[in-house]
């Protein structure tokens, strides 16, 4: 891939690309108040389609089930999952709907999203590094910072957690044949 330009204008690319779920990690990040450890959780069960259409257009979603978090520690998922954060019964599903995509540099995109959390639904602006992977697959990589109280989701465990947290997705993606 000589750049991001000629891969959106390249026929070739047309059509739809998924996400490869044992090769890509969507997760979230919390610097802890105290500042002693962070708290990161990884979503383990998600679904991603993307769609480039000639010339230069990118469209996508990816949709997040809440209640597949894991932090490694079992009862603090349990509270992720309830009420006081993610309510994951009532709002079983997070989003990322990408409207847009510009070449920022010869490996960085610019995504404009719109990211829902317990129905809220707010823009998002994403950059993301891609990188081609064997055999014609596409890694996007990104993260951005959120207020997570701006969706909802404002428990705080005694103080622990910070409002700021960091989104992130290491997304491998293939043509569908």
């Amino acid at each position: 891939m000589a750049s991001l330009s000629e891969f959106f204008s390249d026929p070739a690319s047309a059509g739809t690309w998924t996400a490869v779920a044992d090769q890509s990690t969507v997760a979230v990040t919390s610097k802890s108040l105290w500042g002693v450890m962070p708290v990161k959780v990884r979503f383990t069960e998600f679904d991603a389609e993307g769609q480039v259409t000639a010339p230069q257009t990118v469209s996508g979603r990816i949709d997040i089930k809440a209640a597949s978090l894991r932090s490694g520690i079992g009862k603090r998922d349990e509270h992720l999952r309830s009420a006081d954060f993610f309510e994951a019964e009532k709002f079983p599903d997070i989003s990322v709907v990408v409207s847009s995509a510009d070449s920022v540099t010869a490996d960085t995109v610019g995504l404009r999203a719109q990211l829902t959390i317990k129905g809220t639904t707010k823009p998002v602006e994403l950059k993301a590094k891609v990188t081609p992977v064997g055999d014609g697959a596409m890694r996007l990589t990104t993260k951005a910072t959120i207020n997570r109280q701006d969706f909802g989701v404002d428990g705080n465990l005694m103080g622990m957690i910070t409002d700021n947290v960091t989104i992130s997705g290491d997304l491998v993606f293939r043509r569908a044949t």
